[in-house]
């Protein structure tokens, strides 16, 4: 009996070695990846300004309206002469980027001798697509002439923006 006992505690024995001895388990692995996207810092540069032109006001309110082109029209009892232009506005980035254009809706005028008027606002674009040497939009506005409106030279500044989307 004590040949039983020794034998199986010999196989116990082997068994519980041979466990130890046994290959661990397979690891599996992975690899990730890290990625970034570099764009250009943005510019943003003033080519031209809005120019309502000269007006000779009436006796009567009315409206300037420049567009976005550039183009004119004088209300009724004003008379305008001269050139008129839509702001441009220039710019740069990564080609290809989609930038989001903005900016004020309205500016004030003030004038050199007196008064003020004010000009609503209007963008060629609200996004701009930039190409190999950039892009740009203009803006245009509506200038509120008063009646008899003080003589002089008026101008007022208003801000932009763009930012990638």
């Amino acid at each position: 009996m004590r040949t039983i006992g020794m034998k199986r505690a010999l196989i116990g024995a082997a068994i519980a070695a041979l466990a130890m001895n046994a290959p661990a388990a397979h690891a599996a692995t992975a690899t990730g990846t890290a990625k970034a996207k570099i764009l250009r810092q943005i510019t943003l540069s003033n080519t031209s300004d809005l120019q309502f032109a000269t007006v000779i006001s009436g006796a009567t309110a009315s409206t300037v309206a420049v567009s976005t082109a550039g183009g004119v029209t004088c209300g009724t009892g004003l008379t305008c002469t001269g050139t008129t232009t839509a702001a441009n506005f220039d710019i740069t980035g990564t080609n290809g980027a989609v930038v989001v254009v903005g900016g004020d809706a309205n500016v004030t005028l003030n004038g050199s001798l007196g008064g003020t008027m004010n000009s609503t606002l209007s963008y060629s674009a609200t996004n701009v697509t930039l190409g190999s040497t950039g892009g740009s939009f203009q803006v245009g506005g509506t200038l509120s002439v008063g009646a008899n409106q003080t003589a002089g030279d008026y101008s007022g500044t208003f801000n932009v923006t763009a930012n990638y989307q």
